[in-house]
C-alpha cells in the first residue's frame, strides 16, 4: 500500500499541499491533463523551484482571470462530479468540498449545500484541491497521514473583513486532528488545506513505518524568519507493524495463599472444565512473605461469567482480576493413531505432533511401559503411518522401531511370493 505522510510543521494550504506532491514526483502535465476535465477555463498552472529558509521545493502558480462570481458548494460540487475524472480523484475532491460546506454551513447557520464560497470558491482554489486530487492519484497514492497541524496567530484578512487566525473554518475543518499553534501572525494553515487533511487524512500523528521511495516540499508564497515556510509530504510503501486480529481472549487471575496443592491441583482441572482455554500456577511471594500461588485462566470472553465463578468456588478467593487479550492460535488437527489395540489421539500442527497425554496415559498403564516412552512411540507412529518419520520429533528420545513392528506386523510383512513354476512341488 503506497501511503503520502503529510508534515505540516510550517501549516498546510492548497497550493502548498499540490507543490509538496509534484515536487515529490507528480507529473504536473499528468495533473494539467486531469483539472482541463473541469467545466471551467480561464486558468493555467506553472510550477517553480524556490528556497525557503535555505530548503529547496517547489511553488506552484494558478494564473486565473479575476472574477467576481461566488460560487455556492452546491455548485462547486457539480463542477467536480460532471468532471471526467478517476474514481479516486473525484470522491478525494468532494470529500473536500463536502468538509468546508459543513464547517461554513455550521460556523453561518446555513445548510451546507447552499454555503456561498468567497476565496474557496475562486478558480485558483478549485485547481488547488482538485490538483492535489490528481496529484495523489499519478504517485498512486492509497493511504494518506499527516503530523499535527501547525496554525499561527493574530487575525488575518477575508471575504468577510479581518477575523481571527486560525480562520474558523480551519479549527472547525481540524476538529479532532492534533494541531499546534505558533506565535507567529501569519495564515500558516488556510481552509483549503485544512479541507484536504480533513476529507484525506485517515492516520494523525509522527511518518508511519514504510519503504520510503519520495518526498517533496511545496512552499508557501511568503519567507518567514527562522522557520523555512514548507509542507512536506514523505511517499512510500507501507510496512505492515500490526498483527492482524487476533482471538479475543479474557485472562483471569486470583492469588490465593491459603490452599493446598491438592486443591489448586483440582482447581485447574475445574477451569478446564469449565471451558478454559488454559490454566496454571505461578508461585508468588506475597505481603509478609507469605507463599501463595497466582491461579490462571484464559477464557472465551462468552465464558468469563462461568469461569470466573469456578474460579471464585474453588478457590475460595474473595475477588478475581481480569484483562482483555488477544491469542493467534496455530491452525492444529486432531488425528488417531492405534497402538496395542487402543486409539490414541494426537494433535496435529505444522512442524508438530504431540499425542493427546491422558491418552497417552491409559495406554501406559494398560501396558506396563513408562509414559516416556509411549508419547514418543505414538508420535513416531503416527509419522510413519504419514511419510514423515524423518520428521523432527519432540525431545523425548527416539522410539524403539522394533515396537513399530511389534504393534504394525501388517504393515511391515513382505507380500507374499509369487510362485515359481518351475520349481519342485
Amino acid at each position: 500500500m503506497t501511503v503520502a505522510w503529510f508534515h505540516c510543521f510550517s501549516g498546510i494550504a492548497g497550493d502548498m499541499a499540490l507543490g509538496a506532491l509534484i515536487d515529490a514526483g507528480a507529473d504536473i502535465d499528468g495533473v494539467i491533463r486531469m483539472l482541463d476535465a473541469l467545466p471551467v477555463g480561464g486558468w493555467s498552472l506553472e510550477a517553480e523551484p524556490v528556497l525557503r529558509g535555505g530548503i529547496a521545493g517547489t511553488k506552484v502558480h494558478v494564473h486565473a482571470a479575476d472574477s467576481t462570481v461566488v460560487r455556492t458548494a452546491a455548485h462547486i460540487q457539480g463542477l467536480v462530479a460532471e468532471a471526467r475524472l478517476p474514481e479516486r480523484v473525484q470522491q478525494r475532491a468532494l470529500a473536500a468540498f463536502q468538509a468546508l460546506a459543513r464547517a461554513e454551513g455550521r460556523l453561518h447557520g446555513r445548510p451546507p449545500d447552499q454555503v456561498h464560497f468567497h476565496e474557496v470558491g475562486g478558480i485558483d482554489a478549485i485547481v488547488d484541491v482538485v490538483g492535489t486530487c490528481a496529484a495523489l492519484e499519478l504517485l498512486d497514492v492509497d493511504r494518506v497521514c499527516s503530523s499535527a497541524v501547525t496554525t499561527g496567530i493574530g487575525m488575518v484578512r477575508s471575504a468577510h473583513g479581518h477575523i481571527p487566525n486560525p480562520a474558523p473554518a480551519v479549527v472547525e475543518l481540524l476538529r479532532g486532528a492534533p494541531t499546534q499553534g505558533l506565535d507567529i501572525p501569519v495564515e500558516l494553515t488556510t481552509p483549503t488545506g485544512a479541507a484536504l487533511l480533513a476529507a484525506t487524512v485517515t492516520t494523525w500523528g509522527p511518518m508511519p513505518a514504510m519503504r520510503i521511495e519520495a518526498t517533496g516540499f511545496g512552499a508557501g508564497s511568503r519567507e518567514i524568519d527562522g522557520r523555512p515556510n514548507l509542507t512536506q509530504v514523505v511517499i512510500g510503501q507501507e510496512l505492515d507493524t500490526q498483527l492482524e486480529q487476533g482471538q479475543p481472549v479474557v485472562l483471569l487471575e486470583a492469588n490465593v495463599d491459603d490452599a493446598t496443592g491438592e486443591v489448586l491441583a483440582h482447581a485447574i482441572a475445574a477451569l478446564l472444565e469449565a471451558g478454559a482455554h488454559d490454566a496454571w500456577l505461578t508461585p508468588i511471594l506475597m505481603k509478609k512473605g507469605r507463599p501463595a500461588h497466582t491461579v490462571s485462566a484464559l477464557a472465551d470472553p462468552a465464558l468469563a461469567r462461568q469461569v470466573t465463578a469456578v474460579l471464585i468456588a474453588e478457590t475460595g478467593s474473595l475477588g478475581v482480576r481480569g484483562q482483555r487479550l488477544e491469542r493467534w492460535p496455530s491452525s492444529r488437527d486432531v488425528d488417531r493413531v492405534v497402538v496395542d489395540g487402543l486409539a490414541v489421539r494426537v494433535k496435529v500442527s505444522p512442524g508438530r505432533v504431540k499425542a493427546e497425554f491422558d491418552d497417552a496415559a491409559k495406554l501406559a498403564r494398560r501396558s506396563g511401559r513408562p509414559l516416556r516412552e509411549v508419547l514418543s512411540l505414538v508420535e513416531s507412529t503416527w509419522r510413519h503411518d504419514h511419510g514423515t518419520a524423518n520428521a523432527a520429533t519432540p525431545d523425548r528420545g527416539d522410539a524403539d522401531i522394533g515396537h513399530l513392528h511389534d504393534h504394525h506386523p501388517a504393515d511391515h510383512a513382505p507380500d507374499d511370493p509369487e510362485p515359481d513354476p518351475d520349481a519342485p512341488a
